[in-house]
Parts: C-alpha cells; sequence; structure tokens
C-alpha cells in the first residue's frame, strides 16, 4: 500500500500525520517505508531525533525528491508493506510524481477558510493525476480541529461538495500531545502518560482509511 499524506496547502500538519501513522502500522508489525518527499525534510529531521535518542525504529526513512520519487518506489514497494510519503503542501514535481503511483492521498485540512478554498486547486490536481492513475483515493481530513464548534462539519461540507474528494468524519484535533510527541521523536501512542483523546483519534482515522481501502 502506498499512502501519500499531500495537498496544496501548507501548515495542515501533514508530517505530524505521517509519522504517527508510520508508528502504528509499524508497531502493527508491518514493515514500513517512511518517504520524506518535502525540501523542508521535516519528517527526516523526528527520525534522525529519534535514532539520537536510541528509540526503538522498526522501519526505515529514506528522502526521495522530483521524479525519482516513482522510479524508486516502484524498485522498492515489493519489499515492505507500507510506503507512507509525506510530500509536503505544494504542487510539485514530488508530490505529482507520488500521486501516478500511491493507492492513497490522505490531504488534510485545517477547518479555516484559507485552507479550505484551496480545495479547487486539490481537486484539478486529482483530475489531471488521474488520468494516469485512475485508481487512486483521495480522502480529505480535518486536521488541527478545534475541539467543538461548526467550523469542523462546515467544512466537511465544503469539501465534499467536490465530487472527487472524500472528506471523513473522523477528525484529529489541536492537541499539545502531538507536539509534544513528535519534539521527542514519537508519535503519541509512545508517549507517556497517553493522551487517550489524540491516541484514539489517530488510531480512528488510520482505521477507517486503510480497513475501507482494503474492503
Amino acid at each position: 500500500m502506498i499512502t501519500v499524506l499531500g495537498g496544496i496547502k501548507g501548515g495542515s500538519g501533514k508530517t505530524t500525520l505521517s509519522t504517527n501513522i508510520c508508528v502504528i502500522q509499524a508497531f502493527l508489525g508491518k514493515k514500513v517505508l517512511l518517504v520524506d518527499a518535502d525540501e523542508q525534510q521535516s519528517a527526516s529531521d523526528w527520525s534522525e531525533h529519534r535514532e539520537s535518542l536510541d528509540i526503538e525504529t522498526p522501519w526505515t526513512t529514506i528522502p526521495l525528491f522530483g521524479s525519482s520519487v516513482r522510479s524508486q518506489i516502484l524498485k522498492l514497494k515489493d519489499h515492505y508493506d507500507e510506503i507512507i510519503i509525506d510530500v509536503g503542501g505544494r504542487d510539485t514535481t514530488s508530490q505529482r510524481a507520488a500521486l501516478t503511483i500511491a493507492d492513497i492521498l490522505i490531504a488534510p485540512f485545517q477547518p479555516r477558510s484559507l485552507d479550505v478554498w484551496t480545495i479547487g486547486k486539490l481537486s484539478r490536481l486529482i483530475d489531471e493525476v488521474s488520468t494516469i492513475n485512475p485508481n487512486l483515493k483521495t480522502y480529505a481530513v480535518i486536521n488541527r480541529a478545534d475541539s467543538q464548534g461548526q467550523d469542523n462539519n462546515e467544512a466537511i461540507e465544503i469539501i465534499n461538495e467536490t465530487g472527487n474528494i472524500i472528506c471523513l468524519r473522523e477528525i484529529v484535533c489541536q492537541r499539545k500531545a502531538f507536539a509534544n510527541a513528535s519534539a521527542e521523536g514519537k508519535g503519541v501512542i509512545e508517549m507517556t502518560p497517553k493522551d487517550k483523546k489524540a491516541v484514539e483519534e489517530i488510531t480512528d482515522l488510520i482505521n477507517k482509511i486503510f480497513n475501507e481501502k482494503r474492503h
């Protein structure tokens, strides 16, 4: 399974989702490859920090950019159960190359107008990519969401109007636990004490996306 964390708008928490998905999938016993295809290399920095702290890291992290994202992953994909690609928040060659071979695109959005307004650009990008990869499944996720209020639901409804993007009802709220875990080179499931709500949100999201795709 090749999963891309991408989109058009930066700052929506793609690397946070990428790293937490990586940790959970690896700890489920899957052989995971985390690909950092974002020029900011935040996922690589996180992995290096984790390893410097001698934290168990049962997956492989590599940087790839441009057209090599496609060519190299095609060579590697048979060696892994899950490949997770963090491509950042811009329409780049790396993102387009990744989407041509991906099974799933996860596009995080904050429930704010400036984020949601980019949905049209993302929808057009998906239409273009679908000529090469018609089986790509795209999920939008409300990330860094409000714990209450109508903004989350309004953003979900607006995104679902595009027709080629499914915005999930499972949301991930703005929680200190995610930032604290990243600072320690961990996923939220590894933190002590655990933030039960953060763990539940990320676990529910992963179960929804990966179980739906496989069935």
